[in-house]
Parts: structure tokens; C-alpha cells; sequence
């Protein structure tokens, strides 16, 4: 311990001249305070330049300054001296570990305390508090710290003794508001005493102390030594009585540190600001990589982190540890496994770089339930990151992602621009681990089937907002979802055929004997396991040749989406169980216009069979209860997991393979997971890959068909072949549109945008693009047509082209203040001129499922669905028989009052 006061250490430092009036020194710089390692009061008699290391346990002589090690020793004296100046701390204890230095800390309590603490704390805290909670009669209050205001309600003056937080936390990197947490303690409880490990952040990067709290510990076994060669702990604080209570805790119970190991923690703190300097930048450029990649990645260093703007106020820095979810555990484990590089590891703040996945190491301790409701993903894996070099650092993380399938390169690609995530970036990512705890403790997936019930699915289309034709040649586009969705319903049958009726498909209908399918084809994908990258072409063929009729292969639509059901029909099949149904779909949107149809198509299909293979469960749903608890409906959004969701875009893909051959996945992503994305492809110059758009707000557009069929791959070519013949033109076109898609992104992701000024930005982006895009050749007399009806002056709408242009569809950004009698005006007129309008609203809620609980009577819907035969006699009213028959302008209505759906 060393209560000297610490401003008077950077003039106890000897200098090389002495300070004149003119020419006054300044403090030393932290850097400058580690590498000098000075104590006034103990000079070495040899004047060594390194601390001597005292390795006694006793001393000789009477009433001198040392007798015996555990209650004091020159070393630690030096060592703690050091600490201390570091800290901005008038004391500082070195102990055993980090976990001895926060025991130290806790026996200040008493019977009778209660401690608030964080809900995202170090799996070795949380233990000990347990501990605490169980055999010391202490209350252990856990909250969200990183909402100051949830600490509110568990003050109490006469009781509330400590306060336990961390920022960042570990390993979610939470931040939490030190100092306002720290004056609303004061103001409320006086007496409570507030502790912070800062072990994440080291006294170089955070000083608690600086921001009101009394005591901080360090782990210092992490970036205080920086070579994982040693155990210690280090506590530091200002007030002398609670240095007393410490200090005496440390003497009685004998966990101060050796001699040997202060010296090497003295040694290894002299390089903590280069080490972490390195460490730091390295950190940002993995966080980044793997931002870039579409992962969801916890870092402070990161734009969207949240809080970021109170880490930047009470910290220096952003530090070197980072997280990120996968979606699926077993992902992360084949992640983990084939770094080479990355240390796997527990602890963090070394030399070296390590990788963990925490709740397998370090977080173990807390159980699967309380990680599940502390929102700690299963998958979530840690980077601690060393100072080796950066380049082989991201090398090596990028090789393990694609060892492990995370991502992958996509066709005519170099190595360094063509990397995509194969599992596209979700809000929260919660594992299969943790979604089994939902579905009520199930171990395993379950080998029963659901196909004696009727199931309904819808997925919503997507439009392309900005940087159509511009992505094929590498620039960003802008997609998002609409509110015209695609329909499925599945019905038992029970007589060993599989059916479907694709009823926008000119009503085409076709049924196969289930056991007449080409199964001597099949390679099945097991339960838990992905579809490989590639299609299993020997099955494509066997259905073609084999299962389809000569009238169904002169059908171009009917025949690939048979295709494409059969295929997933057949390849998830599982247990020896090939289940008898029919699937019907329909949309309201419109077919062959450019919105997404095929995708929207893809995940209904996909979701259908994936819940009659039980290869997905829904979470099960709450009774009502009658407590006094306030149910608040929030209408379905947000009530599909994630990884169900995860699960439904994979092979949403596998079917978008099909129909479309080389898809980009944006489609099907847009229509799973709602909401907005941008999507690169390799080419321009920027890294590849799609990246949702947080915070994302809903918008009405008016999308109109112009019934006019048009040529995809011809409109592309034409693009192309004009980019050949005129390169400096048509690059100039596109990096115009890359800076519209850019200023786009930052519109719609900036929450202090009001939404008038949104919207006005919004619309003067779509009349220059969409000029770029008449400038690229790929505009038609139609869509000239429906813009200028839309921009004539008692509307004053902007509209531009969507999707390959040359016909298709058209979007209008509806603003907030057009009246209805206006809009209606409008619809009427382009109607008259043969369009067709759709009044939808654009960045809405993805993937939906209607949910099979309490479902009303008499629809065939769960709990039991009785054969079809039953049905189509009258027992019970069919679902698929309304479905067919209602009209499309109906659709959406009644499939809403049906009961309560569930989104992603």
C-alpha cells in the first residue's frame, strides 16, 4: 500500500535538468509514467536500475519497515508505489489474482447488504456473488447497467452497500455510464460503495477513479503484465478507510503478491501503452473485417456500438478484446478449431492472440437459463487480440472463416475482394443451444413430424431502392422489403402423394406418388447439418427427367418451382418419414415485375417443408395468465428466433439456386429477414458482402407494373457492352450511384434524421438515380410514362425504375402529407393509362408463420388437423379451401384476422 498523494509523483520523478521559470515541464505522458519506475522513499543502495527482487519471507531486526512478506515486502512496495501513479490512486494493493482482489474487495460487506451488479459480468464474479448471495446473506440485485436508470429502483439508502459494474462488460462489451451511475449512487445512497473492474480497459485506456467510483480492480494477470507468465491482482482506490479494511483483509488472509511475480508484473507494465497501442489498432481492423463480412460484431470502436459516444467520455481508448455471433454454434466451434494464430484460450491481454467461444470457457460456470435470459448467444466467440502483425492476423481469421463455412467466395472473385457470409446478419443471433432452452428444455430435435397440421406462411417481396443495374459491376445496392407478400399453406393428405397448386402460375396444379420420386438420387442433408455450396445436380436431373411431365417441362414458371419444391422435398428428408401433403402459394404480389416473387416464393416453400420435417420448432407460446402482468402485443414482430430464421434463408438459397442459377442471396435475405440490407458485389473496389440497415424506418412507396415483360439478361448485357465501348462514361455513372447508395444508408440508418427531412433526402436520391439509370440505357417509354404521371405537379412525386428496368415495375416515395383523396387520384389515373399500383409500405417485417397455438375454431390449424378427407367433408373448415378461393385483393386481410402471427 502507498497513500502518497499521487499528483506529487510526476515531481518525485527525477528529471534530466532542473525546472527554471523559463522553462517550465510538463506532467509526463502515461507512456512516460510506465516506463519509469521511481520511488523517492526507497532508493536502492546500488543504484540498480531495475527493482531488486526481495525473495525473503522474513526480515532481520525490530520496529523496522518490513518484519514478513505476507504483511509486507520492498518489491510490492515498489510495485504498488507504480500501480498507483498509473491509477490516479492514492492506494494500491497487488494481490494473488484478479478473483482474490475482488474477494478482498466483497468482505467489506456484511449480512444484511445488497449488492447491484451488472447482468453481463465475468462467468468468475458471477460465481463468487452466487456464493455470497447462498452463504453470506447478501441480496445480489442483477440489472442492465447499461441503462443507468434500471439501477433506480434497487437503491436503498439504509441497505444498498456496493455497487458492481464493468465497462465494457465481458464479452458483449457492453458500455455503462461510470460517472452517471456513479453521481445517482451518491445522491441516493451515500454510503454505498462503488467498484469497478477495469481489468477490460487497464489504466491506460479508463480510470474509474477519475469518474466517482471508490475502488477498481484489475485483473493484472491480463494487460498490466501482457504475458500471461504470471496470477495477480491489483486494487487501487482514494479513500483511506476503505484502503484500512484492505489492507487489512490482504495481511489477515495472506493473499498479497510474491516477491518473484511483482517483479515480473512490474517489468511487464512498463510496456502496457505500446503494447496496447498495437493491440488496440489491430483490434479495429478485425472488428472491421468482420463488420464488413456481415457478422454482428461488439466492439466500441465500431460506429453503431451502442453508447459509444459515453465509452469516448470516460474512456481513452477502445481496447483489444471484440466479439461476435456466428447464428450457430456449431459454426463458431469449426470457426474456433480452425484458427492457427489465435490461442484457444481463456483470458484475454497477452502478447499472443486468443480465441474463445465464452460460454463454452470462460462464462461456463453460469447456467444455459441464466446465459438464455442475460441475452449471452451460445454462439458468441471472443478475440482477444495480441501484437503479432496485423496482416497475418486477419489472414489467418479470414482462412478459418472459410475453412469453417462462414464464408465463402463467390464465382470469378479474386481472394481479397470476393468474400460473402454464407449465413446472411441477424439482430440478436442466438444459437441452437439457446433456442432449445425455448422450445422447453428439448435436448434434441424432436423425430416426431408435423404433418398433421396445416401450416401458414408468408414471406414479403423486395425492391431495389438504389444501385440497380450499377451492383453487377461491383457498387452498393439498396434493397428492402415490401408488404406484398407470398402466401403457402400446407395440407395433409394421408394418401401417400404430394401435391402442390401454384395458383398465380396460371392455377397450375400436379401431384406425385410419394414413393414414385427418383429417392435412388438423394443424398439427404442431415438434421443440424448445411446444404453444401453447390447443388446436388444428379437430383436436379433425376427430378427433371423422372418426376416431371412433358406438360409440366413446357411450362418454364411451373416447371422450376416444381423443381425447386421437389428438390427440398426430398433432400430433408429424414428418419425414414416422407410426409403426404399439399402445398399451395399465391401472392399479392405481382409475378414477373421485378419485386422478389421467386424469393418471397422460396421462403414460404422452404419454411413449409422445414416445419413438416420438424428441422425447425417455433417457440412454444405463454398461457395467459392472470397475475397482474401486463401483456403488451408488439403484433408478431420480432417472435421467430433468429436462428429459425438463419436456418429458412439457407435454404430459401438452395431454392433461389434453383430457379435463378447464380443468385446473389439478397432476395431471399430481404425476404426472411424484413427490413432493409446493402449488398456489395466484388468489382468496385470495396469489399463484398451484405449488411443490414439498422433501425431501418417504414415507408410508404407506391409500386406500379407496368405490365411490360422485359429481358433481364439483355438489359444487363446492354449495360455491359456499353461499359466496354465507353469504360470512362459508364464508371462515371457508377460512381455516382455508389454515392447515392452510400448517402442513402446514412439516411435511413441515422435516428437523429427527422422524417421530413428523411424523406426529402430520399427523394431527391431517387430522381438522380434514376436519371443515372435512363443515362445506362435501361429505362423504357412505360416507366417514362408512370414517372411523369407521378411528377406532374399536384402530385410532385419522385419515382424512379426498379429491378433490370426496360418494363417491370416503378417506385414512388409516398410522402407523410399526401392526402388520401390525392392518392387515390393518382392510383385511378395510372389504372386508367393499363398500370397496375400497389399502395405497400416498404422495410417492414420479414418471414411470418402463423402461430399454431390457440388458434380460433374451426380452421384445421394445431393443436390436431384432421386427414383431408375429414376436412373436405365438412368436420372441419380447411384453411387451403378458403385460401384458393379468396380474392387477391382480400388475401392479406383475412389471412391477418386469422390470429396471431408471428415475424422475424
Amino acid at each position: 500500500m502507498d497513500s502518497t498523494n499521487p499528483k506529487m509523483f510526476l515531481q518525485d520523478i527525477p528529471t534530466p535538468e532542473p525546472e527554471t521559470p523559463f522553462r517550465p515541464r510538463q506532467p509526463y505522458r502515461f507512456s512516460t509514467l510506465c516506463a519509469t519506475v521511481e520511488n523517492p522513499s526507497q532508493k536502492d543502495q546500488y543504484g540498480s536500475s531495475s527493482v531488486p527482487i526481495y525473495q525473503t519471507a522474513t526480515f532481520k531486526g525490530v520496529n523496522g519497515q518490513y518484519d514478513y512478506t505476507r504483511s509486507g515486502n520492498p518489491t510490492r512496495s515498489h510495485l504498488e508505489h507504480h500501480l498507483a501513479k498509473i491509477s490516479s490512486a492514492a492506494h494500491a494493493f497487488a494481490v494473488s489474482s484478479g478473483m482474490a482482489a475482488l474477494d478482498t474487495i466483497l468482505r467489506i460487506l456484511k449480512p444484511g447488504d445488497e449488492v447491484i451488479a451488472g447482468d453481463d459480468l465475468y462467468g468468475g464474479t458471477n460465481r463468487i456473488l452466487a456464493y455470497l448471495k447462498t452463504h453470506g446473506g447478501v441480496t445480489v440485485h442483477h440489472v442492465d447497467t447499461t441503462k443507468p436508470d434500471t439501477l433506480l429502483p434497487y437503491i436503498n439508502p439504509e441497505k444498498t452497500a456496493m455497487v458492481l459494474l464493468e465497462s465494457p462488460t465481458n464479452p458483449l462489451l457492453k458500455i455503462v455510464d461510470l460517472a452517471r451511475i456513479a453521481a445517482d449512487i451518491k445522491e441516493r445512497a451515500p454510503n454505498a460503495v462503488i467498484v469497478v473492474d477495469n481489468t477490460m480497459m487497464s489504466p491506460y485506456l479508463q480510470r474509474p477513479l477519475e469518474h466517482g467510483a471508490d475502488i477498481v480492480y484489475d485483473s493484472a494477470t491480463k494487460y498490466l503484465s501482457g504475458h500471461h507468465d504470471l496470477m495477480a491482482g491489483v486494487i487501487t482506490c482514494n479513500r483511506d478507510d476503505l484502503a484500512k479494511q484492505m489492507g487489512f483483509v490482504i495481511n489477515a488472509a495472506g493473499n498479497a503478491l510474491t516477491p518473484f511475480d511483482c517483479f515480473l508484473l512490474l517489468r511487464g507494465s512498463k510496456t502496457l501503452a505500446i503494447r496496447m497501442d498495437r493491440q488496440q489498432a489491430t483490434s479495429m481492423l478485425v472488428a472491421q473485417m468482420l463488420h464488413r463480412l456481415g457478422f454482428k460484431v461488439h466492439y466500441p470502436g465500431l460506429a453503431e456500438h451502442p453508447n459509444r459516444d459515453v465509452h469516448e467520455r470516460i474512456a481513452d481508448g477502445y481496447g483489444a478484446v471484440l466479439s461476435f455471433t456466428t447464428g450457430d454454434k456449431a459454426l463458431s466451434e469449426r470457426i474456433v478449431g480452425a484458427t492457427r494464430l489465435w490461442g484457444i484460450s481463456v483470458s484475454f491481454g497477452c502478447v499472443n492472440s486468443l480465441i474463445s467461444m465464452p460460454c463454452v470457457m470462460s462464462h461456463a460456470s453460469i447456467d444455459p437459463a441464466t446465459r438464455a435470459a442475460r441475452g449471452l448467444p451460445e454462439d458468441l466467440i471472443r478475440l482477444c487480440v495480441g501484437i503479432e502483425d496485423p496482416a497475418d492476423l486477419l489472414d489467418d481469421l479470414e482462412r478459418a472463416l472459410l475453412e469453417a463455412g462462414a464464408i465463402t467466395l463467390t464465382a470469378g472473385g479474386d481472394l481479397h475482394q470476393s468474400y460473402v457470409r454464407t449465413i446472411p446478419s441477424e439482430g440478436t443471433a442466438i444459437s441452437r443451444a439457446v433456442q432449445k432452452l425455448a422450445f422447453n428444455g428439448s435436448a434434441e430435435y424432436t423425430t416426431e413430424y408435423n404433418d398433421d397440421r396445416e401450416w401458414f406462411v408468408s414471406a414479403p417481396g423486395k425492391v431495389i431502392l438504389f444501385g440497380e443495374h450499377a451492383v453487377v459491376h461491383g457498387v452498393t445496392a439498396v434493397a428492402a422489403s415490401v408488404d406484398l407478400r407470398c402466401y403457402g399453406v400446407t395440407t395433409p393428405r394421408h394418401d401417400g402423394k404430394v401435391s402442390v397448386h401454384f395458383i398465380d402460375i396460371d392455377s397450375f396444379t400436379q401431384e406425385w406418388e410419394v414413393d414414385d420420386l427418383p429417392w435412388d438420387a438423394v443424398t439427404p442433408v442431415r438434421v443440424g447439418d448445411f446444404h453444401p455450396d453447390t447443388l446436388d445436380h444428379k437430383l436436379v436431373d433425376a427430378i427433371t427427367t423422372r418426376a416431371l411431365s412433358p406438360e409440366v417441362l413446357a411450362k418454364p414458371s411451373a416447371r422450376q418451382a416444381c423443381i425447386a419444391f421437389l428438390y427440398m422435398y426430398m433432400i430433408m428428408a429424414h428418419g425414414g418419414k416422407r410426409p403426404s401433403f399439399n402445398f399451395s402459394a399465391r401472392a399479392t404480389l405481382p409475378v414477373g415485375a421485378g419485386l422478389g416473387s421467386s424469393a418471397s416464393f422460396s421462403a414460404c416453400a422452404a419454411t413449409a417443408l422445414l416445419l413438416l420435417y420438424s428441422r425447425i420448432q417455433l417457440p412454444a407460446q405463454p398461457a395467459p395468465t392472470t397475475d397482474g402482468h401486463v401483456h403488451v402485443s408488439h403484433g408478431g414482430r420480432r417472435a421467430i428466433p433468429p436462428a429459425l430464421a438463419e436456418e429458412v434463408n439457407r435454404w430459401a438459397f438452395v431454392s433461389e439456386k434453383i430457379l435463378h442459377g447464380n443468385p446473389s442471396g439478397v432476395d431471399n435475405s430481404v425476404s426472411v429477414f424484413g427490413g432493409a440490407l446493402s449488398y456489395t458485389r466484388p468489382g468496385f473496389g470495396r469489399k463484398a458482402g451484405m449488411i443490414p440497415i439498422q433501425g431501418f424506418k417504414s415507408l410508404k412507396f407506391l409500386l406500379t407494373d407496368s405490365r411490360v415483360p422485359r429481358n433481364t439478361k439483355q438489359l444487363v448485357a446492354g449495360v455491359a457492352a456499353l461499359k466496354e465501348q465507353e469504360p470512362e462514361f459508364v464508371n462515371g455513372l457508377l460512381s455516382a450511384i455508389q454515392y447515392i447508395s452510400d448517402e442513402a444508408q446514412r439516411a435511413l440508418a441515422d435516428p437523429q434524421l427527422s422524417r421530413q427531412t428523411l424523406l426529402s433526402a430520399l427523394s431527391a436520391l431517387i430522381d438522380e438515380n434514376h436519371g443515372y439509370l435512363v443515362k445506362l440505357g435501361v429505362s423504357h417509354p412505360s416507366l417514362e410514362a408512370i414517372r411523369s404521371k407521378t411528377a406532374s405537379p399536384q402530385y410532385a412525386l419522385s419515382t424512379k425504375l426498379t429491378g433490370a428496368g426496360g418494363g417491370g415495375c416503378a417506385v414512388t416515395l409516398v410522402p407523410d402529407d399526401l392526402s388520401e383523396s390525392s392518392l387515390r387520384e393518382l392510383m385511378a389515373a395510372l389504372s386508367g393509362d393499363s398500370f397496375v399500383p400497389y399502395l405497400t409500405s416498404v422495410g417492414g417485417s420479414g418471414l411470418g408463420i402463423l402461430s399454431p397455438y390457440n388458434q380460433p375454431q374451426p380452421l384445421a390449424t394445431p393443436p390436431e388437423s384432421p386427414c383431408e378427407s375429414e376436412a373436405r367433408a365438412g368436420a372441419v373448415e380447411s384453411l387451403r379451401d378458403t385460401f384458393t378461393g379468396k380474392a387477391t385483393a382480400d388475401l392479406t386481410a383475412w389471412a391477418d384476422n386469422l390470429g396471431r402471427w408471428l415475424f422475424v
